[in-house]
């Protein structure tokens, strides 16, 4: 059976709190897949040089135009203190991206930052994706853009348990990500394609709304 030993463990939100902030039950729910799927393949992990775990995610849910989290308080951060908490130094290195606050961006920026390392992924060793069953068919969508892997070079490590996203809405976001990102394949393009449409979205919002 194939392992992943780089995994990428895409956050779910962090919630602002009187005493902080914290991740959210769905955020925790991957966190702990991800532990879960480490240990199950410690082996592998041990004996693999550069076997990691990713944890990324900046403040998906913040309001538009409003500051992040403090450093230590966002998203990759949070998950990964509680990876750390629940064990994983034993058997992987982690690292956290903390900038995004897309999908999109969880890969582009863990591109950009350099976070996977040297590793090349193929079917024979897959980089594994950490996330709700819904979410997966659009994270390998975006991940054939920004690292042009597919297929069997791609391991979905999908989370149990309840993540409420209407169907209607995930398929309206697939369409939108493969029309939207047609022809670009490298992840500055695709982020300048981003604001531009997240602009484009933001304008006919403020039509709408005006009426």
């Amino acid at each position: 059976m194939t392992t992943a030993t780089v995994l990428l463990v895409f956050g779910r939100g962090v919630v602002a709190a009187d005493d902080g902030y914290r991740l959210t039950t769905e955020s925790v729910a991957r966190t702990r897949a991800a532990v879960a799927y480490v240990r199950a393949h410690a082996a592998a992990f041990r004996r693999t040089a550069d076997a990691r775990v990713v944890f990324t995610g900046g403040w998906p849910h913040g309001p538009a135009g409003a500051p992040g989290p403090p450093p230590e308080f966002r998203e990759g951060e949070l998950m990964r203190a509680l990876a750390r908490a629940a064990g994983l130094d034993a058997y992987a290195r982690s690292v956290a991206e903390t900038r995004s606050r897309t999908t999109l961006q969880n890969l582009a920026h863990t591109v950009q930052d350099g976070l996977l390392g040297a590793a090349e992924f193929t079917p024979a060793r897959p980089l594994g994706l950490v996330s709700h069953p819904w979410h997966l068919p659009r994270i390998r969508l975006l991940a054939g853009r920004v690292l042009g892997l597919a297929g069997a070079a791609l391991l979905d490590v999908p989370v149990s348990g309840p993540d409420p996203v209407p169907a209607r809405q995930e398929r309206a976001a697939r369409v939108a990500c493969r029309l939207g990102y047609l022809g670009l394949r490298t992840p500055e393009a695709l982020l300048r394609r981003e604001r531009r449409l997240t602009r484009a979205a933001h304008r006919v919002g403020r039509l709408l709304g005006g009426r």
